[in-house]
């Protein structure tokens, strides 16, 4: 099996190879991961009587988290596309920002909504906006789509209670308040310069493709009836209460019958199910389209984005499985390098080779954490440039890149230029966020 600086030739070849499949050989998605997944494990070294067992279980145990979620989140998302709720929802928010400002009301809503909310299910959750915004105001669905991804990703990683920070802020010692107060100062700026101001330059400078162009079009005008701003705002966040409401529970009423049943109905899966049931009864009146019709339509776009989302954590399964994680924590711990820099590459690369920013997080924290009082940095600094580090260079081998990927019309080019590089300034922004307020230390609290 191979070893070393070995394993990173092998990552970097097959990336290479996935690229050239989907990009210039116009071969499958799923298909040309399935591949490379299987590709990759034989290369390097893994017994072959091994090989399925490992892609496989990394495709089941990807769905796992997601199939469920990406099912009910496409029907959820056409029933609300069906009745006019997005386009209420869309329009109330024009309203607040402005036509201009708008990708940056988007971003913010982002970043609140995937505090108490996984990054994939609220991603599931708002991206039906995309296709209304983009519509309603002519700026390009790119802009959108960099806007809302980058916004829900800085947050997912910088603010708990999601499971990196909150690892990260357990694992440096911080103090858990100071650490979301100080998280949130730095996410900030990094979804407005990441999703905002990057997304409206790269909207100028991606071309939507065909399917892009038609998914913008105004609907037809229908006989349906119009649904309140109120029932619209109601549909949208009745899953976002749901999952926060398991959260807030789990930390006020610890082990308590209450806790345990907001703990069931504020599951993700559970609580999408609820909202699809609600949708279904009560957005009847004002959905003129075949029942039918759409859960043809939804059963079908969630059926291939499901298969690629798997095929995506098989080929991050095998990555893992190669020990390349183990590899570079060895090679990065004898660098000379600032601390928090260097607590931002190892979380940086370890996201971009293990595709997944939790385990990147939990990773590094569990390394730098216990040596905090020798690296003489602030445990809160320490960790959120952890964090920062787990933002962006989202590739092929994490599930999230193929949930945007999909869920934004995206073609696998434009992904990287928006979704992968948008995430990587993000990141930076974070860390410029989180050095100035090292200019502070002894003077703000706990710092």
């Amino acid at each position: 099996m191979l070893t070393g600086p070995m394993l990173i030739v092998a990552f970097v070849i097959a990336l290479a190879f996935l690229f050239l499949l989907i990009i210039k050989w116009k071969v499958e998605p799923f298909l040309a991961l399935t591949v490379i997944a299987f590709g990759t494990a034989i290369a390097i070294g893994i017994p072959l009587k091994e090989v399925p067992g490992i892609v496989t279980a990394g495709f089941g145990n990807t769905l796992t988290g997601v199939g469920i979620l990406i099912g009910l989140g496409v029907i959820f998302g056409s029933f609300l596309g069906a009745s006019g709720a997005v386009e209420k929802i869309a329009g109330s928010l024009l309203k607040l920002f402005g036509i201009k400002k708008s990708p940056a009301g988007l971003a913010l809503t982002g970043t609140v909504v995937s505090i108490p909310v996984f990054f994939d299910a609220a991603f599931v959750i708002l991206s039906g906006l995309l296709k209304s915004l983009a519509t309603r105001t002519g700026i390009s669905i790119i802009t959108f789509v960099t806007a809302l991804g980058i916004g829900l990703i800085t947050s997912h990683n910088m603010i708990a209670p999601t499971p990196g920070p909150m690892v990260v802020a357990e694992n440096t010692g911080s103090d858990l308040g100071l650490f979301i107060l100080y998280g949130i100062i730095c996410a900030i700026p990094a979804t407005l310069v990441g999703g905002f101001l990057y997304g409206k330059y790269i909207g100028k400078r991606v071309q939507a493709t065909v399917d892009e162009l038609e998914a913008v079009q105004a609907e037809p005008e229908s006989k349906r009836k119009e649904i309140s701003t109120g029932l619209s705002f109601g549909m949208l966040i009745l899953p976002i209460a749901l999952i926060l409401m398991n959260t807030i529970s789990k930390m006020l009423f610890p082990g308590t019958g209450l806790a345990s049943f907001f703990g069931f109905v504020g599951d993700k899966n559970i609580a999408l199910l609820i909202s699809v049931l609600v949708a279904i009864i009560v957005l009847r009146p004002y959905i003129s389209e075949n029942y039918n019709s759409l859960y043809s339509e939804s059963i079908s776009t969630a059926g291939m984005i499901v298969l690629i989302t798997g095929a995506g954590g098989a080929f991050g399964a095998v990555i893992n499985h190669s020990g390349i994680g183990d590899y570079l924590i060895t090679t990065m711990q004898s660098w000379s390098i600032p601390v928090l820099l260097l607590a931002f590459i190892f979380s940086q690369i370890l996201r971009a080779s293990l595709g997944s920013s939790t385990v990147a997080l939990v990773t590094t924290s569990s390394i730098m954490g216990p040596l905090v009082l020798d690296l003489g940095v602030s445990p809160i600094l320490l960790g959120l440039a952890i964090c920062a580090g787990g933002i962006g260079l989202s590739l092929p081998n994490d599930s999230g890149f193929w949930v945007v990927n999909r869920f934004g019309k995206l073609t696998v080019t434009q992904t990287l230029r928006v979704w992968t590089l948008g995430g990587f300034i993000a990141g930076l922004t974070a860390l410029a966020a989180v050095y100035a307020l090292s200019l502070f230390s002894g003077i703000l609290p706990g710092l």
